[in-house]
């Protein structure tokens, strides 16, 4: 989708472009096409990465791959900066629309790019119905609240449903067919097939102009394939593998991500509400934003504020209807 240039590009020159690898150390010809078909076609997307992942997505050894992300580092000038660099740099961030003006009030103007943000509530909740009404909004122009992007969609639980986003599409006037032509899906099997794809996108993100990923939900596999305590810490180690990955993909490309996560019960809570999201500290760490949505009185729906790094907590009610998420 062609989008005009915005004060949400990324850094200052713009968002990452397409460069000449060979310049970078130990990059030949042959090298720097393995590096773009994994996907590392920028300097930001070799200098963010580790030895030990680059050496195995291109076949050589760590020794060299160090040698290649040190050289991208060095062309970038990546170190210390002042606060006020890094507060020009934030201007660079994007906030896409939920489409519902109070939510996006509640979380500072919409969902950031650069940043995780994460859902979670019981089955039935509207977790995958926030999921897509933000693979809509993220299409709309910029002066509406979108970014004009498109978005890639990862679907772990078979809820993905194109007859939906045609439905919120119109509610926001947009082209149904050109909407749902803008929306990458991925349907995966397993946390390795879900792991897969998301290193996969990296090779997407610039071809296809992607400015939301979205999965939904993040944790369904990993806790379907590691039961038990003694599966636990290859579990989160995996998993706090998987939280890099995706915010790597963020960072890197000024997009945003959101998560879907599933909730379980704390025995050890008397009183209030003992729902609590899966996944530990390893997730709760990993996230930048994290809301709570529950059922509430006559169909209204409650969205928590639970975790900002500089919001405070609050709460919103909204509704479902057939034209997606509406003021309560």
């Amino acid at each position: 989708m062609p989008r005009k240039k915005s004060e949400g590009d990324f850094e200052a020159g713009g968002e990452p472009t397409t460069v000449d690898l060979t310049e970078l150390e130990g990059v030949g010809p042959q090298t720097a096409g393995k590096l773009a078909s994994m996907g590392y076609t920028t300097f930001e997307s070799i200098a963010v990465a580790s030895p030990a992942e680059l050496a195995a997505s291109i076949g050589v050894s760590e020794t060299t791959a160090s040698k290649i992300i040190a050289s991208a580092r060095k062309r970038l000038k990546i170190g210390v900066e002042t606060a006020y660099d890094y507060y020009l740099k934030r201007k660079n961030i994007v906030k896409i629309t939920t489409g519902v003006r109070s939510l996006d009030s509640l979380i500072g103007g919409g969902i950031e790019t650069q940043t995780i943000t994460e859902i979670y509530g019981p089955y039935g909740s509207g977790k995958t119905q926030l999921a897509h009404q933000l693979a809509v909004t993220t299409q709309l122009p910029i002066d509406k609240g979108g970014y004009e992007k498109g978005v890639l969609y990862i679907d772990t639980e078979h809820t993905f449903r194109p007859e939906r986003i045609a439905q919120i599409a119109e509610a926001f006037g947009l082209d149904p067919v050109e909407t749902l032509k803008n929306i990458w899906y991925a349907r995966v099997f397993t946390s390795d097939h879900q792991m897969l794809i998301t290193e996969k996108a990296e090779a997407l993100m610039r071809p296809k102009n992607i400015g939301l990923v979205i999965i939904d939900s993040l944790i369904s596999h990993f806790r379907g394939e590691y039961v038990g305590r003694e599966t636990l810490a290859v579990r989160q180690q995996k998993l706090n593998l998987y939280m890099h990955k995706l915010l790597k993909l963020a960072t890197v490309y000024n997009a945003a991500v959101l998560v879907t996560n599933q909730v379980l019960a704390d025995p050890s809570t008397f009183y209030g509400d003992p729902t609590r999201p899966a996944g530990g500290h390893i997730l709760g760490h990993g996230v930048t934003m994290r809301l709570y949505i529950r059922k509430g009185k006559k169909g209204v729906r409650v969205i928590r504020l639970m975790k900002s790094p500089y919001l405070p907590e609050g709460e919103v009610e909204v509704l479902i209807t057939e034209k997606g998420i509406i003021e309560a």
